[in-house]
């Protein structure tokens, strides 16, 4: 969900590549700091598919003859034969393989056997090439019961066969799959075509483990397992994320961020009641009572029966649902939000804060024409009304047009010099332009003008850190950091910034992770510290600790986006510790594979 206000500042790419930057600034609904980990990094890769019926690139035996192998035709044209040789060809028998009942199979020595199972194996793959499966399985169902010793490319071939058949044999695919890799767990086709099976019986996390192991086994050479991965990690986790907000319902988000969002907007009087206000009318002024004591639980419920009362005059309606829809929004409910803004449009029609706020509905649907359809009409009632013009620069932001998001900013402050926010995101877009020397002088004003704002010092910090200008971030996120202890609720940003600034500036991860322990002590809902801790801990190796700091995360996330974000980093990590117990020699050259690309 988006939104604007800056209160509720980003997280600017702080430690190498491991914390993106955190846009709550502009998007006030994504409020969760987005992680980049080095150690779930194979996953990450274009977002282009493969085609299904590219079921394996390469054959183990074949790989020193690619230009060769890729003049041959099989069962897939495109790309060649999914099956594989592992052995020099075998001559065919001059006779019926018919003949080689059971029985007779028995009596022969294990050399005569070995040689009868490889020639029941190379008239499957002749059946296989021509499309024929079920005549393929059943050769080499042969060639594993004649064999004198367990081959793996025999179940992984037969698995193919299932795999193609239609309707596919997805639980046969597993089974044979199974047996293969138990005689050779390296067996990366095998793995491949298990994985695909798994994700096909919508077994994610049993297809996440094969695809991980895929991944690392052909050390992240082949782009199609890491793209594997990514689908996988994706689709489960928006399912199980969509199936968790079923379950728990709708929920606020922490009271700092709520803050911030109010924040973004000029403080209003209160709504003049009637003289003879109903029971809705006062409940109205008491949800707003309570919003300005930042008691946004009880100004929610409050709001809901106020609604379900009723109002004497619309002008209380439009404010009603102006202010449930504010809360809507917040909870990630896109649509309840739009509907209730919309009506108290159409109640009061010149309604500024409504229409900026539908403002940035539209924008979470990425309609953005609407959205500043909705700044044109709020300026054609109120042209004076600097909020217009600070929020419509805040998409302008977004869109990044910063040129065009300054001139709003500008004019917003022009209107109200009182609003810090304005001041702030003047300088922050002056600093995406590029202009440097205008940005830096800016909040310096800034800074001067609002002594007593701890955002401007926590923006500024911020810009000295991008420039590596440590010491002096330090001394702005700790000043910003002595003003939010007098506030309530107190804003612990500043706090994870200079945890982040510590580790940055000489790897200080006890420093680090003291800040942000600091930071939850005051807000435990402070989604920035878990999520920045959760990677600390990756760093240190503490793959057990970073689990439990992303199922925090998780409970923490309000929206689907965010939920889904944060369960992709939990199983992406916990499918690395699977495949650190399975693959024991080769996991201390996983994250040195992954750091490498």
């Amino acid at each position: 969900m988006s939104s604007q206000s800056p209160a509720a500042t980003a997280l600017v790419d702080r430690v190498q590549n491991f914390v993106s930057e955190n846009k709550q600034a502009i998007l006030i609904g994504t409020a969760a700091a987005v992680i980049a980990v080095g150690g779930v990094a194979y996953y990450a890769s274009t977002s282009s598919s493969r085609s299904k019926t590219d079921l394996e690139k390469g054959e183990k035996g074949e790989r020193k003859d690619r230009k060769s192998r890729k003049k041959k035709k099989g069962v897939n044209d495109a790309d060649g034969p999914i099956l594989e040789e592992r052995k020099a060809k075998v001559e065919d028998d001059e006779g019926d393989l018919s003949k080689y009942t059971a029985e007779i199979v028995a009596a022969l020595p294990e050399e005569e056997r070995s040689r009868i199972a490889g020639l029941f194996k190379a008239q499957g793959n002749d059946a296989y090439k021509s499309r024929d499966f079920a005549t393929a399985a059943k050769l080499y169902s042969r060639a594993i019961e004649t064999t004198p010793k367990a081959e793996p490319v025999f179940y992984s071939n037969r698995a193919a066969c299932y795999m193609n058949m239609a309707p596919p044999k997805y639980e046969l695919v597993v089974q044979d799959c199974d047996e293969a890799i138990k005689l050779d767990p390296n067996y990366v086709k095998a793995l491949n075509r298990r994985a695909m099976a798994f994700e096909a019986l919508e077994q994610y996390s049993e297809a996440l483990r094969d695809f991980t192991a895929t991944t690392v086994l052909e050390k992240f050479t082949n782009q199609a397992t890491p793209l594997a991965v990514e689908r996988v990690l994706k689709t489960m986790s928006t399912k199980n994320a969509q199936d968790i907000l079923k379950s728990r319902g709708p929920k606020l988000p922490p009271a700092t961020f709520i803050s911030a969002y109010f924040a973004a907007f000029r403080p209003r009087d209160l709504p003049a009641l009637p003289e003879a206000p109903s029971e809705g009318d006062q409940t109205l002024i008491e949800s707003f009572k309570a919003l300005e004591e930042h008691d946004y639980q009880r100004s929610f419920e409050l709001i809901n029966k106020a609604l379900e009362t009723g109002f004497s005059w619309d002008v209380g309606r439009s404010e009603a649902l102006n202010l449930r829809g504010t809360y809507k929004f917040l909870i990630g409910d896109v649509e309840g939000a739009k509907d209730d803004l919309n009506e108290s449009i159409q109640l009061v029609p010149s309604f500024t804060q409504s229409l900026v706020k539908i403002a940035s509905v539209y924008m979470e649907q990425g309609q953005t024409d609407k959205a500043f359809e909705c700044f044109e009409e709020a300026i054609k009632h109120n042209p004076e009304d600097p909020d217009i013009y600070y929020h419509r620069g805040q998409v302008l932001f977004i869109m990044n047009k910063f040129d065009d998001a300054a001139k709003n900013y500008t004019k917003s402050t022009e209107l109200d010099d009182n609003f810090v926010f304005s001041h702030i995101q003047l300088a922050v877009a002056q600093y995406k332009a590029g202009n440097l020397a205008n940005a830096m002088a800016q909040f310096r004003r800034t800074m001067k003008t609002f002594p007593q704002r701890s955002e401007p010092l926590n923006y500024y910090g911020e810009l000295l850190l991008d420039q590596q200008r440590y010491q002096d971030a330090i001394e702005k996120f700790d000043k910003a950091v002595e003003i939010e202890k007098s506030k309530n609720p107190q804003n612990v940003l500043p706090l994870v910034n200079k945890g982040l600034t510590l580790f940055q500036m000489d790897q200080n991860i006890g420093a680090a992770e003291r800040c942000c322990n600091e930071a939850l002590r005051i807000d435990p809902e402070c989604e920035a510290a878990v999520a920045t801790l959760a990677q600390l801990s990756l760093q240190q190796g503490l793959v057990d600790t970073a689990i439990k700091y992303f199922e925090k995360s998780a409970e923490l996330a309000r929206t689907e986006q965010e939920l889904a974000g944060a369960l992709t980093y939990q199983y992406a990590t916990k499918a690395q510790i699977e495949f650190a117990k399975n693959y024991p020699m080769l996991a201390s050259q996983m994250n040195a594979m992954a750091q490498a690309m």
